[in-house]
């Protein structure tokens, strides 16, 4: 079975171009455009990772981190952001984040980081 990625972003260029790339990678990508969306998909699919926007509308990234973490289910998880400092700088404790990429990000790199996550 292939791996099982959830892309979740307000932009849907964004959530387009990671699906494009990441299924030409050999994955399963669904894609969400807001927190509450991400957490209703979580709930009923088995992701092997989170890929989400630190910005979002309804919950913000690090919001679905923290509701994921108290059902005591680990996703690994990568934060985007374009403010990586601030994401830095707000309180994460959350064992699930793996890694940060900036936004606007280098496929090739994100392919890098989702291949030696879920090589």
């Amino acid at each position: 079975m292939e791996k099982a990625i959830l892309v979740v972003d307000d932009q849907p260029g964004i959530c387009m171009l990671l699906k494009d790339i990441l299924t030409e990678e050999g994955y399963y990508v669904e894609t969400a455009n807001n927190g509450k969306e991400a957490i209703d998909k979580i709930n009923s699919f088995t992701f092997h990772l989170l890929m989400i926007d630190y910005h979002l509308p309804i919950f913000n990234g690090l919001e679905v981190v923290r509701q994921i973490k108290k059902t005591n289910l680990y996703i690994p998880t990568i934060i985007m952001s374009g403010m990586c400092e601030a994401v830095l700088a707000d309180n994460i404790e959350c064992t699930n984040i793996v890694t940060i990429i900036g936004k606007p990000f280098n496929i090739k790199e994100v392919c890098r980081v989702v291949n030696s996550i879920l090589g």
